[in-house]
This record gives structure tokens, C-alpha cells and sequence, in this order.
């Protein structure tokens, strides 16, 4: 569920913060763990989300690539912002306005980025901090963008695998409401007047056509109320959270749900561990990125390894690892690249998680075309069976 929290930055300007959280006073607890006076934390529901951003939404991703680009050119922080102001958009120039002003007034780039926080995540900002630490922004940006790109990747898979049934399943209820609502009444019509005894199903389809006949208006309200209701499904939240456990419980769909959920975890742990920033504040960055069973198995790892356990054991006893997964961070340990360990084991989960994409989709896709094929054809079938009957009784 989404909240939103207002606070108060470190430098007393007043910020909003759009946080993924389970209730307010984890959203408030997230808040005040980045460094925020927390003043009030509200429900968010998608409707507050202002046109502005719908429309023309700045992208992280292109100023990052932009900007890494322009300063591998030699250009100078502040000259790179420059030029990138003066090519961008209204909406995406306001914020690079407002960098280019902080670091004018003589603050760090993450300092900058952070009075942003409706587009820059504490993710991206400590990644910035951390390499501000070592001199070397451009590497912290060409890692964020490398983290970015293989994220959009995966979502970019699993939506285009779940593109074509829905579009498929869209269709076939086009075209059975089209039988049910147009055709099927026009043919109980022809059939009042038949002599003859209707078979069982086309007794029962005449019915529903004049059911339909009757009660049009009242099936066309029902069709409308189950539209919104599927709109508002995928745009609020908690309904949104609520079908998300209802598919973490189907045993098919659980451990695939649970290997996207890692592979954002340790993708995320990664490029953090990498820029140089500890596991435990690590941790406490990416709790955001996951659901509420996973964010509470996070913190039990991060609270032993407080508590000067290894990362490998915590995160095994946490259930936040695969066999192999727990096999690579031991391996990760001993030769004390744990940050590149872990984008190594996001990457086997990723190539799982396609696997099992591209194998559920050769299955699930002639099965559903099979399944609005019988329906549309038993539909048609049962509408002709009395003139077949009839053509056979004139024989």
C-alpha cells in the first residue's frame, strides 16, 4: 500500500514522500530512517497523483545515461547539468534547475538529488552519496543504469508474457457477449414459434435469449459495474495488494512470485554493496521494494547480521535465499566480493524466472485459445441444433 509522508529535509524545506509501506508507522519509520522529520503520513490513493506526472513523468534512467555520457565527454558536473537543462522539457527542466541551484549554493550532488525525492529513490541518492565518498560519480551512475535497465528488463518480460493471453481472453469475452446479448436473443425469437421439442441446451439458450431480451439494461449495468471493478482492481493498492497474495498463494505461481522478489532484492543489494555502502543500511534501503511477508523476513536478516552473524546465514535462515543462491554468498563471502556475488545470483534468478515465462506461455496460450474456441463454438452449435433436427425431421 502506498502512503504518503510529509517531512521535513535536513535542510528545512518541507518534502513529500510517496512511500510503499504495510501500514502508517512503517511508512513514518521509513521516512525518519533517510533522515526525515515526519509531520503527517497519509493513505495515497492513484487518483492524487498529480497530471503533470502522468503526462510528462521525469525519467531517472535518461538523465543518468545523459549525464554519464556528458561527463565520460570531460564535461564537469555543473556544465553537464547545463547542457542537459537546456535540452530537456519543461518538467524535467525544473528539476535539473533546482540541482544545478543547490550545487550553486555550494551542496553535494546527493545533498541536490535529495530534495527531490518524488523522483529520485533513497536508493539512487545513497548510491550518489557513496561515490561521492571515492570521487568517482560517473561509476555510480553507470552502475545505477546497468541496475535499471536489467530491472525494466525483467518487468518488460513479464508484462509482454502476460500481453498476449490477456488481449487473447479480451477478445473472446467481446465476442461471447456479442453471441449472448445480440445474437442469441434474435434466435429465440425464430425458435417461440417451433413445434418441435427443443433439445436440452438450446431450450436453455432460448431462455437466456429471452432472459436478455428482457433484462438487457440490467446485464449491460453489471457488465459496466465488473469494468470498474477491474479498473479499480489495478489501480488501488490495497485491492492491487490483495490479488497479489491471493496469487502468492496458488502453488504454481508462489515460487516464481517469491524468484521476482529475490532477483529485485539482490539486484537492488548489489549495486549498493558495490558503491560501497554497509549491508544493514543496504537492507534497510531495499525494504521498500518488497511485500509485507518478505519486508519482515528482511528484517530478521538484518538483525542478525547486527548481531555479527554472516550474510550467508542470515539470509538463508531469513528464507530470503535458493539453494544456489545460498551456495554463491558463501562463495561471495570467502573471496569477499559479496556485492558482484550477489548481481551474479539476481542474474540466475533471472534467467529462472524467463525459463519458467517462456514455458508457462508455450502452455497456458493454446489452452486459453482452446478454451474461447469451445465457448464461442458451443455458443454457435447450440443456436443450430434445432435447425439441424429440423432439417432431419423433413428427411
Amino acid at each position: 500500500m502506498q502512503y504518503l509522508v510529509k517531512a521535513i529535509h535536513t535542510d528545512d524545506s518541507i518534502v513529500s514522500l510517496a512511500v510503499d509501506a504495510a501500514g502508517e508507522a512503517e511508512a513514518a519509520d521509513y521516512a525518519r530512517a533517510q533522515g526525515y522529520s515526519v509531520i503527517r503520513v497519509s493513505r495515497r490513493s492513484p487518483w492524487q497523483i498529480p497530471l503533470a506526472d502522468r503526462a510528462g513523468r521525469f525519467s531517472v534512467l535518461l538523465f543518468s545515461q545523459e549525464l554519464l555520457a556528458l561527463l565520460a565527454a570531460g564535461l564537469s558536473l555543473i556544465e553537464a547539468l547545463e547542457a542537459l537543462k537546456n535540452r530537456k522539457h519543461r518538467h524535467s527542466e525544473a528539476v535539473i534547475e533546482g540541482i544545478v541551484a543547490a550545487l550553486s549554493e555550494g551542496q553535494t550532488f546527493s545533498a541536490a538529488i535529495s530534495r527531490h525525492p518524488r523522483h529520485f529513490s533513497p536508493l539512487y541518492v545513497a548510491s550518489m552519496q557513496a561515490a561521492e565518498r571515492t570521487g568517482d560519480l560517473a561509476e555510480a551512475l553507470r552502475r545505477y543504469v546497468e541496475y535499471q535497465q536489467q530491472m525494466d528488463k525483467v518487468r518488460k518480460r513479464l508484462v509482454s508474457a502476460s500481453m498476449y493471453p490477456a488481449l487473447l481472453t479480451a477478445v473472446g469475452a467481446l465476442v461471447v457477449l456479442f453471441l449472448l446479448l445480440y445474437v442469441v436473443p434474435r434466435f429465440s425469437r425464430v425458435y417461440e414459434g417451433f413445434s418441435g421439442e427443443l433439445p436440452f441446451f438450446s431450450r436453455m439458450l432460448v431462455a437466456v435469449g429471452g432472459f436478455i431480451s428482457s433484462y438487457g439494461w440490467l446485464l449491460a449495468l453489471l457488465v459496466a459495474a465488473l469494468l470498474v471493478a477491474g479498473a479499480l482492481a489495478v489501480t488501488t493498492p490495497a485491492l492491487r495488494a490483495k490479488i497479489g497474495a491471493g496469487l502468492r498463494s496458488l502453488p504454481a505461481v508462489a515460487e516464481q512470485v517469491r524468484l521476482y522478489q529475490l532477483t529485485r532484492l539482490y539486484r537492488s543489494l548489489g549495486m549498493l554493496l558495490n558503491g560501497g555502502i554497509p549491508v544493514t543500511r543496504a537492507h534497510g534501503m531495499v525494504a521498500p521494494l518488497l511485500g509485507g511477508p518478505a519486508r519482515a523476513s528482511l528484517d530478521r536478516a538484518t538483525q542478525w547480521i547486527t548481531e555479527g552473524r554472516s550474510i550467508s546465514f542470515a539470509m538463508e535462515e531469513a528464507g530470503l535465499t535458493t539453494p544456489v543462491a545460498a551456495r554463491m554468498l558463501l562463495v561471495g563471502e570467502r573471496t569477499g566480493d559479496m556485492g558482484s556475488m550477489m548481481v551474479r545470483v539476481a542474474e540466475f534468478h533471472e534467467e529462472d524466472l524467463s525459463r519458467w515465462l517462456e514455458d508457462f506461455s508455450k502452455l497456458f496460450e493454446p489452452l486459453l485459445m482452446l478454451a474461447i474456441g469451445l465457448a464461442v463454438g458451443g455458443i454457435v452449435v447450440l443456436m443450430y441444433m434445432p435447425i439441424f433436427e429440423l432439417a432431419t425431421a423433413i428427411q
